[in-house]
């Protein structure tokens, strides 16, 4: 499928006739604007009839699915990667500015109540509203590459307390399972009956800690991310002689559901604004069609069933992206050496001609660099993280497309 401007800039309806294509493009009629997905521009005067298009959405957050269709036919399929590594960034960045605070250096004071301003205007967590960001590009994209004459994007809303407790009613929303405690620890140590989770009171050791499962970090202070521990466990623990047993793990994690639950009205009224048409459908819908369909599970999928063409001709190429980082500004790794020096964590911009996550073409295979060395060897990788050559060199590479925000690998189906 080879997608079409015409010679304002605005989108035409694509094109399968690639002979055509290539005799525009030698002729000088046509000029290429993009490789992947391959777009080109017309330098010509043409007519701008088009068919309507729509453009459904399956809003997630890990995936975002894509799938613009007309009543007969598939034009684009997509399913999009998102950032799941922010919430670990910043709290780096937090632990970094607390240790620099405590070292002997000029002393820095604390910054943490000048941002009320902005928390009064509609303010989100930056980890989600990265997400809420992405979720309006990619569908910006796709407005810039095809004439869409209507958005349907799937919305949902997560009972948290009734997942919790299908059993839960009334005036027992307000009543949570911490009330009556003073705090979170107070409650831990009674639900696990003030006893060891992992020697179940062998030691003897009466002073009881309450230990973060998964990192404090990334998984919180939430409940069923505590456990009761003893001193002599607690201790042993993190010195690695102690392991807790198979049976400890982490509860259910809600942060997908909070997510969804926080930008789906937020991401849903920015596109109203945006576009004209946009309307909005339910997750039990997209799955009722799905089934009666006999459709398998993919996030593409369930957007062309959004998008209220699910018999529409499939598409014979998926567009699988991925959402990285534009720039890393942290100087030194946080592993501290030998002698207390810390090693840079800034590699060459260009090291040989190429940068970090350059689509190259390596034996007829398009890859993207995931490491590079300053002797010019190179790590390449397929997005799904399929390992092609962990050190192949820069004279056997060569430069397809240079990095973005999104990585983009064409896939064929069927």
């Amino acid at each position: 499928m080879v997608y079409v401007l015409n010679m304002d800039g605005q989108p035409l309806m694509p094109t399968n006739r690639c002979g055509k294509v290539r005799h525009l493009l030698k002729d000088g009629m046509a000029e290429v604007v993009k490789r992947c997905p391959f777009t080109i521009k017309l330098l010509y005067r043409s007519t701008n009839y088009t068919q309507p298009v729509t453009l459904g959405v399956d809003a997630g957050s890990k995936h975002i699915g894509l799938s613009a269709t007309t009543e007969d036919k598939e034009l684009f399929a997509s399913d999009v990667e998102l950032r799941n590594d922010i919430v670990d960034l910043l709290s780096t960045r937090r632990q970094n500015r607390r240790g620099r605070r405590s070292r002997k250096t000029r002393y820095r004071k604390p910054r943490f109540l000048n941002r009320t301003g902005n928390r009064k205007s509609g303010w989100v967590a930056p980890s989600i509203e990265n997400k809420i960001q992405t979720h309006l590009t990619v569908v910006d994209k796709v407005c810039r590459m095809l004439p869409v004459s209507k958005i349907v994007v799937e919305t949902a809303s997560f009972d948290i307390q009734k997942i919790k407790n299908p059993d839960i009613c009334g005036t027992e929303y307000q009543q949570s399972e911490q009330l009556n405690f003073w705090n979170v620890r107070e409650y831990v140590l009674f639900r696990d009956g003030h006893k060891c989770q992992c020697c179940k009171g062998k030691s003897k050791d009466k002073i009881l800690n309450v230990h973060h499962i998964e990192s404090r970090k990334t998984g919180g202070d939430a409940p069923n991310n505590l456990i009761t521990l003893c001193e002599t466990c607690h201790t042993g623990y993190h010195k690695g002689t102690v392991k807790l047993p198979k049976t400890i793990h982490r509860g259910m994690v809600f942060r997908d559901a909070a997510f969804i639950g926080i930008m789906r009205w937020a991401f849903y009224n920015e596109l109203k604004r945006r576009y004209p048409n946009v309307s909005h459908t339910y997750g039990y819908i997209t799955k009722n069609i799905r089934i009666e369909n006999n459709l398998p599970k993919y996030h593409y999928i369930d957007a062309r069933c959004i998008s209220g063409h699910p018999l529409a001709e499939p598409s014979e190429e998926v567009f699988y992206q991925k959402k990285v980082r534009c720039h890393n500004r942290q100087i030194h790794k946080n592993t501290i050496g030998k002698g207390g020096y810390r090693k840079r964590n800034q590699a060459e911009y260009i090291v040989k001609g190429f940068r970090l996550f350059d689509k190259v073409s390596y034996k007829g295979q398009e890859c993207f660099i995931f490491g590079r060395r300053s002797s010019g060897s190179f790590d390449i990788r397929l997005l799904d993280g399929t390992k092609i050559s962990a050190g192949v060199t820069y004279k056997k590479l060569r430069l397809s497309q240079t990095r973005g925000s999104f990585l983009i690998e064409r896939r064929l189906v069927g």
